[in-house]
């Protein structure tokens, strides 16, 4: 592993701006910006700007000086660049129109969901995360599941809408927050279904035959079948959201996390889930677990 820097050649405020990247891990990435005093602002989602006042110093504590072009192809080779259409802007208005084909007529609902998805105290649980878990949706869901299609999806855009960082009661202000913005524009049956799906995310163990709840489950999990590259930004954006938990209560926390996602028979219920992701999601827990739990393992992520 190791940090590179391209020159400062990018204008901005008044200088010129240079990007710090890893070439394999987010998590030591932000370890070496933290030493070397780097706000945290400065982080936008895949790199770190930093002015061309900083770049000497940064070369000095050992980050490794590159062409522009070879930082981009070592930042896309590591797995780690967020893509175009992942970033903020693109992301605000492709779930726009997600939206406004779920639900036509709402836009004013869907805007304050997305508002809600961008709260910053957000480093996972935030709009990247919910496209991906609609992405999912469009890859499990089949002919045979036109009528559920709605409540599933609609129970994906109100699962983490409220987000505290309390397991539970996250999941319950949720449900809440989707039972009283839905009740008077859908059927109460449906608007009880959506309600039903969202608590359900609090222990992702549908119940045999729940085909909407499986659907639901398997696609907010899919992130843990990702490639090596993903499933580190994902481990390293959940420790950014505890970043005010020690490291010592974060690494027991977390390892407790993934032993009961590695006790879930089976991890993810559909046919199509289980193909697509179990086996990497269980090689990427192991590992994990195996880190958490090695004598002074630093905090995942």
């Amino acid at each position: 592993m190791a940090i590179f820097i391209d020159p400062p050649r990018w204008p901005a405020h008044g200088t010129e701006f240079s990007h710090l990247i890893s070439n394999a891990s987010l998590t030591e990435l932000h370890a070496f910006a933290a030493e070397a005093g780097v706000p945290e602002r400065a982080f936008d989602e895949d790199h770190y700007d930093v002015p061309a006042r900083r770049y000497a110093d940064l070369v000095r504590r050992g980050a490794v000086e590159v062409s522009g072009g070879d930082l981009t192809r070592i930042l896309v080779a590591s797995g780690l660049r967020i893509p175009a259409r992942r970033r903020a802007k693109r992301l605000k208005s492709a779930l726009a129109s997600r939206w406004e084909s779920l639900l036509p007529g709402t836009a004013e609902l869907g805007e304050d969901l997305v508002e809600r998805w961008s709260e910053p105290h957000r480093a996972y649980h935030d709009l990247s995360h919910l496209l991906a878990v609609l992405e999912a949706l469009d890859t499990l869901l089949e002919a045979d599941d036109a009528g559920l299609r709605r409540p599933v999806l609609l129970a994906a855009w109100f699962h983490d809408a409220v987000y505290r960082g309390t397991a539970g009661e996250d999941e319950e202000a949720s449900a809440a927050l989707a039972g009283g913005s839905l009740r008077g524009v859908l059927d109460p049956a449906e608007v009880s279904e959506v309600e039903r799906l969202v608590l359900l995310t609090r222990t992702h163990a549908p119940a045999a035959g729940d085909r909407a709840g499986a659907l639901l489950c398997d696609a907010d999990l899919a992130v843990l079948g990702g490639s090596g590259g993903d499933y580190d930004a994902y481990t390293a954006a959940v420790r950014r959201e505890y970043a005010h938990v020690p490291d010592d209560a974060f690494t027991a926390g977390r390892a407790a996390v993934v032993r009961q996602l590695l006790a879930l028979d089976p991890l993810f219920s559909t046919e199509g889930g289980a193909a697509l992701w179990d086996g990497r999601a269980r090689e990427n827990l192991r590992a994990e677990l195996g880190r958490l739990e090695s004598p002074g393992a630093p905090a995942a992520g």
